[in-house]
């Protein structure tokens, strides 16, 4: 009878056992399957957000040119036919879908080969409030911008009234710094509503080397207006005089940001930097109460 007992014990055992391993494959087999699914989701997703990015920057643009930077964007990722629908918003967003099978290892073993993996993601545009890399030439904000006229930002001594010649003291005064700054952009974010210090007197000359250079650096094309990294376009603050004394104008607040496409080089006798106001999206970020200028960057909603 013992016996009898124990091979009945030792039966179930082994049918326990080998229901156990059954469901440890089965598990093992799931978490292999959740893990590709994970990874293709992943950069499914993240092809996504880099595509509505991207096509974002080129809102102010052609919508022709959204899709295909956005089309370059999937290439760049290997995910050419994911595509499953483009949605584009002149100057408002970008929606991106994308779709595609990924196929599975245990799961194909019951008969499921595939499962159809998506992602979603949508860009828009908000006006620029905030930003760093600013010039230190500036424009009072009851000078009408109007996008893609001539103007010339004045540099020299006489150019106005008030003693300010749309110079600002970004970090510091003096010709070097400013010259810098003009070269390089100001490295520190400047936000509106902040009160920046004005800089008198006459730098031509350095304002003329560093416009030769930023000119050199982008030949003279219309296509470089939408060119992401042409060094004639800078990005320059729109103020209202903040302190005047003695018929000068000593101090500004930033109301906004506006795009300055440099035209032209500076002859001998030049005392402006000519070029005109542009529509572009860059890098920074939105701020309550910033003023439309066509100056926008970009965020992801989605």
């Amino acid at each position: 009878m013992m016996k009898a007992f124990m091979k009945k014990e030792n039966g179930n055992v082994l049918i326990l056992t080998a229901v156990a391993l059954i469901a440890l494959l089965a598990i093992t087999g799931l978490v292999i399957d959740g893990g590709i699914m994970y990874m293709q989701k992943s950069h499914l997703q993240k092809t996504a957000n880099a595509a509505a990015l991207s096509g974002a920057q080129e809102l102010t643009n052609q919508d022709e040119r959204v899709r295909q930077v956005v089309s370059d964007i999937l290439r760049s990722h290997g995910e050419s036919d994911a595509m499953n629908q483009l949605e584009i918003n002149s100057r408002e967003k970008v929606k991106v879908q994308l779709s595609k099978p990924v196929k599975l290892a245990f799961s194909s073993l019951f008969g499921i080969n595939t499962v159809e993996v998506k992602a979603e993601a949508t860009a828009s545009l908000g006006v620029m409030g905030r930003a760093s890399g600013v010039s230190p030439l500036g424009v009072d904000e009851t000078v009408p911008l109007e996008l893609y006229r001539e103007y010339k930002l004045k540099v020299g001594s006489g150019d106005s009234a008030a003693g300010n010649f749309g110079i600002l003291a970004l970090g510091g005064t003096g010709a070097s710094t400013y010259e810098e700054n003009l070269r390089y952009g100001y490295h520190e974010e400047l936000k509106v509503g902040d009160v920046i210090a004005t800089q008198t007197g006459n730098i031509t000359e350095k304002t003329r080397s560093a416009v030769q250079e930023k000119i050199n650096g982008c030949p003279e094309s219309l296509d470089n207006l939408f060119k992401r990294d042409c060094s004639r376009i800078i990005l320059v603050p729109v103020y209202r005089p903040y302190n005047i004394s003695s018929n000068q104008v000593k101090a500004v607040i930033i109301t906004g940001f506006a795009y300055f496409y440099i035209k032209d080089p500076m002859n001998s006798k030049d005392t402006s930097v000519t070029g005109m106001f542009i529509e572009r999206a860059g890098t920074g970020y939105t701020e309550k109460g910033a003023k439309n200028y066509g100056t926008y960057v970009i965020r992801l909603s989605r």
